[in-house]
């Protein structure tokens, strides 16, 4: 019978099977979960193991860092114990020198309150308690006026204050020096810093002040002492050249005299020596002037080829003496009047053609003048002094312009100077911004020449008269010298002239009569003298108008208008006295503008007037104090045909002068009484009061310094000789201004003269 009650063993064993396959399905899902759960753990694990290692390399970067930070900080840290210890030390020091230091040292702030200074401050303030760190600038001021620190002169306290107040506000404060009560000085110089405050400096500068008044009466006395010198100059230039005029001048006249021939060798050695001592006196003044600096320019209107022909007149008489001949080369086309200084343009012309005419024995000498215009309206010159005389050796040639230097050998120690000429004429013309060179071959000649750029003072195109177009005017030139021939066709073919030249009278008397319509021919010839060329000229029938040359045209008298000459012309020959004089004669057409030089129509040629004159004696007022003066003058000009009143002094000049008035004054400047100047200024103030025309004046002095012309000049005088007179110089000034029909040579030798 089965066994209802318990279960089925099949059954059991099925349950069984049933639950161990769940049980196993379980484990396996369990393991799989198990797995994926490991998987995610380990993959979490290194990810994980990632980070730690990426933390660990930061921890050690961070650790690194901090490591380094730590000892930057301990680096920092001690720079600045270093930085701080090194600034105290320099505030230190800085202070310390501040202290050391005369001169006082504020800062004030931006409330303009004093924050620091140093001892040399505050002891302007002369122990006062209330100046100490925070004392106002305005409160300053107020203490040193109430307690009397400060020399305020006669100005108000009040207003200095403010003037004080005002200038501490400027943008740019100006220093100012303030004198305190113990007599020292301090300058204030006060600068606003960028944050607003204000360093103020005290500078002490009394040794200064007392420096500058020492050195203000040192000057002074040096002015004095200058002053003294040049007076003391002056006055003995004045001492010498008064009785150097007796001595020179009567010296003149006495070689002019009939004498023995060692007679004549005796006056002739008083003259040259008188005149070199006179040129060692002019060259020691002018260069103590430009040694010391004081030589200056004063530029003003000439005439070049006028001062030129008076350089020359002056050395006429040395060179007839030799029988030398001075030419006269003038652009045609340059002007002849320019701005410049004419003393010292005379001055250089001098000391070169001076040179020229003594150091030549024989042959001529010329100066030529060419040049073009430059910038600025001026005119650049080229001036050359060319001789025939004995040269200069090559390896002196560089050492002719340097001081107290000559050429020194067996041919030239005869010729005496004290070596300053050239020197000087050097240092003119570089002051004058120009240059001067020389070129010479030894025994053949020198040329010295010279540049200069100077202002023109008329209209640069030149007028010169001209023979009408188509009359094909012709001229003959007879000179013996070949230089002189060729200066005088150049001048007549600028006019249009068809120009042939003779050398001699011989060879012009075998030119055809009648082909010439002007001949121009020099009166001092070798086989035939131009006074009988013109004889022979006309003898034959020449009747074209006839010209005679001649470095003495007074000499002649009737002499020459017997010959047939029409007109006397002084050599050198202005080519303005051409100009005009060929225009007078009617074969050219006269010039638009006939005074060239801007003058009147008066001839300073020398030449004779053609007709010699029937009028009265031309009137001289001379004024000179010194009886030996006078005579000279009056020996001067004996031969003249002249009346001579002398005046002792100014006051009788200005009264001969009130009491007839003269045609020409010559004017001595040191006279008792009333000067020179003094009297000119009386005679002008009575023309101008009068409505009379200005007579004239000369002035005659022994004073030579720089400036002595310009003053005399500025007095109302019209002209300026220095003594010791030259004849020739005193003849031409009267010739200037010979009144019209006045023949320059009395028909006797006669002088009227009146005390």
């Amino acid at each position: 019978m089965p066994n209802i009650g318990k279960p089925d063993l099949s059954e059991m064993l099925a349950q069984e099977r049933r639950a161990r396959l769940a049980a196993e399905r379980l484990l396996d899902q369990k393991s799989r979960e198990l797995h994926n759960a490991n998987r995610k753990l380990s993959a979490h694990a290194r990810l994980l193991s990632d980070e730690i290692i990426v933390k660990r390399e930061e921890a050690k970067t961070f650790q690194s860092e901090a490591e380094n930070l730590k000892g930057e900080n301990t680096q920092v840290r001690a720079d600045l114990q270093r930085a701080n210890k090194q600034a105290v030390k320099a505030e230190r020091r800085l202070w310390e020198a501040l202290e050391t230091i005369q001169d006082g040292f504020a800062v004030f702030n931006p409330r303009n309150q004093l924050v620091i200074a140093n001892h040399s401050y505050m002891n302007i303030f002369d122990g006062l308690d209330s100046i100490r760190p925070g004392v106002t600038y305005p409160d300053i001021l107020l203490l040193l006026v109430e307690e009397g620190l400060v020399d305020i002169g006669f100005e108000a306290p009040t207003t200095w204050q403010a003037r004080m107040l005002a200038r501490w506000k400027h943008d740019k404060i100006e220093p100012i020096t303030l004198k305190l009560w113990d007599e020292s000085y301090v300058k204030l110089i006060d600068r606003r810093a960028r944050d607003g405050d204000m360093v103020s400096l005290a500078l002490n500068i009394t040794e200064t002040i007392r420096y500058e008044e020492q050195l203000k009466e040192q000057r002074s006395r040096a002015e004095a002492a200058n002053r003294a010198k040049s007076s003391f100059l002056a006055n003995m230039s004045h001492e010498i050249r008064t009785p150097m005029n007796g001595v020179v001048g009567m010296a003149d006249l006495l070689c002019d005299t009939d004498l023995s021939e060692e007679q004549q060798l005796y006056a002739e050695t008083i003259r040259s020596s008188g005149e070199t001592l006179l040129v060692i006196i002019n060259d020691v003044l002018d260069y103590s002037k430009i040694e010391a600096q004081k030589l200056s320019l004063n530029p003003a209107p000439f005439d070049l080829e006028r001062t030129i022909h008076e350089v020359l007149l002056l050395l006429k008489p040395s060179a007839q003496e030799r029988g030398i001949d001075l030419l006269i080369d003038f652009d045609m086309f340059l002007p002849t009047r320019f701005v410049g200084d004419p003393g010292r343009v005379r001055q250089i012309l001098t000391n070169l053609m001076g040179n020229a005419v003594k150091f030549t024995l024989e042959g001529h000498v010329l100066i030529r003048v060419t040049g073009f215009p430059g910038e600025n309206g001026n005119h650049e010159l080229r001036v050359t002094v060319e001789d025939t005389g004995i040269g200069i050796p090559a390896e002196k040639v560089d050492h002719i312009f340097g001081e107290f230097n000559q050429v020194d050998d067996e041919r030239n120690r005869r010729f005496e100077g004290t070596g300053l000429g050239l020197s000087i004429t050097c240092k003119l013309i570089a002051l004058m911004g120009g240059e001067i060179w020389v070129e010479s071959v030894e025994g053949e000649g020198s040329s010295f020449g010279f540049s200069l750029s100077l202002p023109t003072d008329e209209d640069t195109a030149v007028r010169v008269p001209s023979v009408e177009t188509g009359l094909n005017k012709s001229a003959l030139v007879v000179d013996d010298q070949q230089i002189n021939r060729m200066i005088l066709e150049r001048q007549l073919s600028v006019m249009g002239f068809q120009v042939s030249s003779c050398r001699s009278g011989s060879e012009a008397m075998t030119t055809k009569s009648g082909s010439f319509d002007l001949i121009v021919t020099d009166y001092k010839m070798p086989d035939m003298d131009g006074l009988e060329l013109s004889r022979r000229l006309r003898s034959r029938g020449e009747v074209a108008p006839i010209l005679l040359l001649s470095s003495a045209p007074g000499d002649f008298g009737t002499l020459a208008s017997d010959c047939g000459v029409n007109a006397v012309l002084q050599k050198p020959l202005l080519r303005r006295d051409l100009f005009r004089r060929v225009a007078e004669l009617g074969i050219a057409m006269p010039e638009q503008n006939p005074a060239v030089d801007g003058q009147s129509e008066k001839s300073t040629s020398g030449g004779p007037p053609d007709k010699a004159g029937s009028g009265p004696p031309m009137t001289i007022l001379a004024a000179e104090d010194n009886k030996t003066n006078q005579l000279v003058f009056r020996k001067m000009v004996g031969g003249l045909n002249v009346q001579v009143t002398f005046a002792n002094n100014g006051r009788e000049a200005v009264e001969a002068f009130q009491a007839a008035r003269p045609d020409i004054i010559f004017m001595d400047i040191s006279m008792p009484e009333m000067d020179g100047k003094e009297a000119t200024r009386a005679i002008r103030a009575i023309e101008a009061n009068s409505t009379l025309a200005n007579v004239p004046i000369c002035a005659l002095t022994a004073h030579a310094m720089a400036g002595d012309d310009e003053e005399i000049l500025a007095s109302g005088m019209d002209h300026y000789l220095t003594k010791p007179l030259r004849k020739a110089a005193i003849t031409a000034m009267i010739e200037q201004y010979l009144p019209g029909g006045v023949a320059l040579h009395a028909p006797a030798t006669t002088l009227s003269e009146e005390k």
